[in-house]
């Protein structure tokens, strides 16, 4: 019999991952790039490519991915939370228009209140930090 117990798996026996800064940088940047694609999409253009994204917006992008990456059951409404909270404490507040001069966002509402196309956005960006994880766990285990 080998060292681990009896019916646990490589992955459940082996170290348990941890990402690095670099990691979050890398799935910031994938995740900010397909945030900015869906938008594109729903024929929203007001998101910059990440070199050109501004700082605040980079740090939110890395906020969300170190909740994603330290509760591996987080969920889009979760990322949704974490940005509203941060939104918040910068003084950004509710508006019909999003205006970083004005600090106003139209996505400024609880996740439940938010049109579907707006969800969508977190549920995309937990599902690629997720996977980005899952994939980190696979290699770590080998």
């Amino acid at each position: 019999m080998s060292d681990r117990q009896e019916g646990q798996t490589a992955l459940e026996a082996a170290p348990p991952w941890v990402p690095s800064e670099a990691d979050v940088e890398r799935v910031a940047r994938i995740c900010h790039e397909a945030n900015r694609a869906y938008c594109v999409s729903i024929d929203d253009l007001s998101q910059p490519g990440w070199e050109n994204a501004r700082k605040w917006q980079k740090d939110s992008a890395r906020a969300a991915v170190r909740v994603h990456f330290a509760r591996a059951e987080a969920a889009g409404r979760d990322s949704h939370e974490g940005w509203m909270e941060l939104k918040l404490r910068e003084g950004w507040r509710y508006g019909e228009l999003k205006d970083a001069e004005s600090k106003t966002h139209p996505c400024l509402l609880p996740y439940d209140a938010l049109p579907a196309e707006q969800r969508l956005k977190d549920d995309i960006f937990g599902a690629i930090i997720a996977g980005y994880a899952a994939g980190m766990r696979r290699e770590h285990q080998r």
